[in-house]
């Protein structure tokens, strides 16, 4: 893998995305549905929706009944969410830039069979693959429309190799699709395209913080190239850790990592 094509994500990739025109009307910036939430976990599928609203106009949310009426108790903050019933998904999916599968979702017959039925059903349309989706995805329906977010165990489990530079770029190849693989460097992936990331530190651990990043790789995709909306997501997930880490150390959890995302991405664009 020659040097030209191994670049560090940057500040560069910040200032090459997408900004809403001054004349802009509710809608022309972005539209996503994050589909996510158990009974067994609430939190993830919230992070990503807090994380994505801040990017883009709009934010469908479809979980189980269970999560749905929390989030419908919690409306008077979460004011940009529009919850969406399980049998509405397909109509809904249809109309948005990008679509977020699997943040706390579970492992489940009902979880492969509604991440593979839309994958078959809405070909064209950008998906952003993460956590339990990877777990039940059938890889063949991979394409270049699909982002994956992988850490080391999962990229091993989908895909059967150790999670190595060349591995990553290898797959990202045969299947089509843009790997984001989450570790202490995280590496991306598409085409002949690689890029490494080395932001971030060890207070990103904690649970959550990679929800935060799919919710803010998808609100990227729905209105940028999908490499460009991963290589730049992932390096302002890693920079908004560095900046709490200045602030507070390794102490900070992953809702303060959505709350800094949009000072960082600030601080990039004045930078």
């Amino acid at each position: 893998m020659s040097e030209l094509n191994q670049q560090k994500t940057g500040v560069r990739e910040v200032k090459a995305l997408f900004r809403p025109n001054k004349k802009s009307h509710k809608g022309d910036n972005g539209a996503i549905i994050i589909i996510g939430g158990s009974e067994k976990f609430h939190g993830a599928p919230i992070l990503a929706a807090k994380t994505a609203s801040r990017i883009v106009d709009l934010v469908y949310f479809s979980s189980v009944l269970e999560n749905n009426e929390i989030i419908k108790k919690l409306k008077s903050q979460l004011s940009d969410f529009i919850v969406v019933p399980r049998s509405e998904i397909g109509k809904v999916a249809g109309k948005v830039d990008a679509i977020l599968i699997g943040p706390g979702l579970g492992i489940s017959q009902e979880t492969k069979r509604l991440t593979n039925s839309l994958l078959k059903r809405f070909k064209n349309k950008k998906f952003v693959l993460d956590a339990d989706a990877l777990k039940v995805v059938d890889k063949k329906l991979l394409n270049q429309n699909c982002i994956i977010t992988p850490h080391h165990q999962e990229f091993k489990q989908l895909f059967g190799l150790k999670a190595t530079k060349a591995a990553v770029s290898q797959m990202a190849k045969k299947y089509h699709c843009v790997i984001v693989l989450k570790g202490q460097l995280d590496l991306i992936a598409w085409g002949n395209k690689f890029k490494i990331n080395k932001t971030g530190n060890a207070g990103m651990t904690k649970g959550g913080t990679g929800d935060v990043l799919a919710g803010l790789i998808t609100g990227l995709a729905a209105k940028n190239e999908l490499f460009l909306a991963a290589s730049a997501g992932t390096f302002i997930n890693g920079l908004a850790g560095d900046q709490l880490y200045k602030k507070v150390s390794f102490y900070y959890n992953a809702s303060d990592l959505a709350e800094e995302i949009p000072k960082t991405i600030k601080w990039c664009l004045n930078s």
